[in-house]
């Protein structure tokens, strides 16, 4: 397999399936759930490894969109990744693609 088709196999787009959906859903709750756990100090990295395996977790679960970057950088910020940047991105970003999904193409 050649690099192009192999990045190509990692940014695809899923179906949105029911289980993709709420597995989606779920991983960005927890992930917020932590991050408000931990407390506006957290822990040394904590956040920024919270905040990285759900980046990859969401992405793999519904495939990547440019909405999760934004997200992701916030989630740096001190005090802001105590809001529901992930679950609010994460239900955006379903929201995107099943608008697409009905949309016919042209």
């Amino acid at each position: 397999m050649r690099l192009p088709e192999k990045i190509h196999q990692v940014l695809r787009i899923p179906k949105l399936t029911r289980a993709r959906t709420v597995s989606a859903l779920a991983v960005a709750v927890v992930a917020d759930g932590l991050q408000l756990l931990l407390g506006p100090f957290g822990w040394v990295f904590g956040d920024q490894i919270i905040d990285a395996v759900t980046m990859l977790l969401v992405s793999w679960l519904i495939g990547f969109h440019w909405l999760l970057l934004p997200s992701f950088a916030l989630e740096l910020i001190p005090l802001v990744d105590e809001l529901p940047t992930w679950t609010a991105c994460v239900v955006a970003v379903i929201t995107l693609r099943r608008r697409g999904e009905k949309m016919p193409p042209g």
